[in-house]
């Protein structure tokens, strides 16, 4: 075995078993493990994902939301055991991979157009 099969190998090893389903402008519920000393808890991000980039193991989803005015994105990787939970409360429609048109708009206007069914 060279040295690419071998990563190969270790990284699907990695990979979650039940991989989440969501899109690019999707409104999401992240539940994440946080610790904070000897102490661990679930914290709830919730937002819209602007972007999810690469693949396999070393694939990432970015989630922006405006808190108290302020942007703020976080960018978990897709297989991390620290991820709980990712749950969609609302479909949005994108025509764009990446979302970062978002940053510059506030308000109403920093919404995505929800799909219908």
């Amino acid at each position: 075995m060279n040295n690419a099969e071998i990563m190969k190998s270790i990284e699907d090893a990695q990979l979650r078993e039940n991989s989440f389903s969501f899109n690019v402008g999707d409104t999401v519920r992240v539940s994440a493990m946080i610790k904070e000393g000897e102490k661990s808890r679930i914290q709830v991000f919730a937002g819209t994902v602007i972007k999810i980039q690469g693949s396999g193991s070393r694939q990432t989803f970015t989630v922006r939301k405006d808190s108290n005015g302020v942007g703020v994105e976080k960018t978990w990787p897709m297989h991390s055991p620290l991820v709980e939970k990712v749950e969609v409360t609302r479909r949005g429609k994108a025509r764009r991979a990446k979302l970062y048109y978002l940053r510059d708009r506030v308000g109403k206007r920093a919404k995505v157009k929800e799909i219908l069914k």
